[in-house]
């Protein structure tokens, strides 16, 4: 049945990317945890294809603690060797210790801000932006919101937040609502 339905032009056909198009993206997400991973998700992308990183989701979830920041904040150099043995994420000591790294920083914002939640929805003024988006070639790669956020993070100790990760960051968390406008879940996002 959903096959039929009216779909944004970058899921293709694979089911997988099918599903997180119908279920995820541009979802207004407020879950603490949920914002970690897919910040951390979005870093792990760099260089690589989002569907490369979906395919491997269930191994980061198992290898980083299901995304806990208290205990991702606490890896040892042991604990990072062995992700890097890990063939079922990207293998990259980089990204890998930028998530340790960010995990720490996500911490000092929740202390801080009291949520990360309130803290990056901030950057958007706490609602979702609607764009109008008739095709994928309208997208932008980022935003003055999406710079204004990356410079933000990267003062505040993160790594792997650039502009462009950010957008995409945005788009899957759905501060920003990119669906096509003729696509079945723009106007269900939007609600």
């Amino acid at each position: 049945m959903t096959a039929q339905l009216k779909r944004c032009e970058w899921p293709g056909d694979d089911p997988l990317y099918l599903k997180y198009h119908d279920e995820e993206w541009g979802a207004p997400e407020h879950d603490d945890r949920k914002l970690f991973e897919m910040l951390i998700l979005e870093g792990a992308q760099a260089g690589l294809s989002w569907i490369t990183v979906l395919r491997k989701r269930k191994n980061y979830l198992k290898a980083f603690d299901n995304f806990d920041a208290k205990k991702i904040a606490k890896y040892d150099e042991s604990k990072i060797q062995s992700l890097l043995q890990n063939a079922g994420i990207i293998r990259n000591k980089l990204k890998i210790n930028a998530t340790v790294k960010n995990a720490i920083a996500f911490l000092e914002i929740q202390n801080k801000f009291g949520s990360f939640d309130k803290y990056i929805w901030q950057f958007v003024g706490g609602r979702p932006i609607q764009n109008r988006f008739q095709s994928l070639r309208e997208l932008p790669a980022q935003t003055p919101d999406s710079k204004t956020m990356s410079k933000d993070l990267l003062k505040r100790g993160f790594k792997f937040v650039g502009p462009t990760i950010c957008y995409a960051f945005m788009q899957a968390t759905g501060m920003v609502n990119d669906h096509s406008v003729s696509c079945f879940r723009y106007s269900e996002v939007q609600k």
